[in-house]
């Protein structure tokens, strides 16, 4: 009997250190705030994946309920993205995201080589914690864009950047490189946004001034809401080199578009198990970051 009573025990406690973690098996208490620090965030993710959903001259953000007024873009996540999306009809609209619970719209202007437009493979949108306080969920329809459409020249590789992925060995440039010819090595677009909130407008004039970026690790007095540090990551079947461009100019105007329509149950439940809980998920597999 006392043989399968600790048989049993085992089984239970290798159930709760899935579900909880050994930090709470251990008695300790999850770190928040300010017990934080910045070798805590390293690698606290959730990760995103979307294929190719379609393009549009159509911009929800810059020309609502203007069809056809933008640029070209390349939608991926929610298929029904169009100039007159908002909260209600992307929640009822299919999506190409791994998790069914992800109907937001992303998209970017659309990749061309002379006059030939290039579509993503998809995209890869990374879920960060990107400040040491605690992280809340996106409100509802939370509209923002990172990047400028309007840049001639570099804008910063905090902002956007071009790779040939790990693989190649070459490191993120402002401008298009040629990939090496090896495996895993094609070329990628990044666009990173801003994680820090000003706590009341689900958009701004120029759809920008009620997000911020973080400095040190903290959001400035004027954002004070830590929201998810999102990279959209869009992976496109070419080697890249000469002669590409974007819908919105040259190669150092990009950006990239995020309207936040996931399921709120469930966007909540990946914030606070992944980014709160210190915790690296990937894609769907919670292991504990230690």
């Amino acid at each position: 009997m006392r043989a399968l009573f600790l048989i049993a025990l085992a089984g239970v406690l290798t159930v709760l250190a899935a579900l909880l973690g050994p930090a709470a098996l251990a008695g300790e208490k999850p770190k928040m705030g300010d017990d934080v620090s910045r070798a805590d965030l390293q690698g606290v993710n959730f990760i995103e994946s979307c294929r190719f959903s379609h393009r549009a001259p159509d911009d929800p953000i810059v020309f609502p309920d203007r069809a056809g007024a933008s640029h070209d873009h390349t939608f991926v996540g929610n298929r029904s993205t169009n100039a007159s999306s908002n909260f209600g009809s992307l929640r009822s609209g299919g999506t190409t995201c791994m998790r069914p619970a992800d109907t937001a719209a992303y998209w970017v202007p659309t990749l061309y080589q002379g006059a030939n437009a290039v579509l993503p493979e998809g995209a890869t949108i990374y879920y960060r914690r990107g400040t040491l306080s605690e992280v809340r969920t996106f409100p509802n329809n939370l509209r923002m864009i990172a990047g400028d459409a309007t840049a001639t020249a570099p804008q910063g590789m905090r902002v956007t950047s071009w790779s040939c992925g790990a693989a190649s060995g070459m490191r993120p440039s402002s401008d298009v490189p040629t990939c090496p010819d090896v495996r895993g090595s094609f070329l990628r677009l990044h666009v990173r946004f801003p994680s820090c909130w000003d706590g009341r407008r689900l958009d701004s004039a120029d759809h920008k001034s009620h997000m911020a970026y973080a400095i040190g690790r903290s959001c400035p007095s004027t954002h004070p809401v830590s929201v998810p540090a999102i990279t959209q990551i869009y992976r496109y079947p070419t080697s890249g080199g000469e002669g590409f461009s974007l819908a919105s100019g040259n190669e150092f105007s990009a950006h990239a578009d995020f309207v936040n329509a996931w399921q709120p149950g469930a966007l909540r439940k990946l914030v606070d198990d992944c980014l709160n809980a210190l915790v690296h998920c990937g894609r769907g597999i919670r292991s504990s970051k230690s």
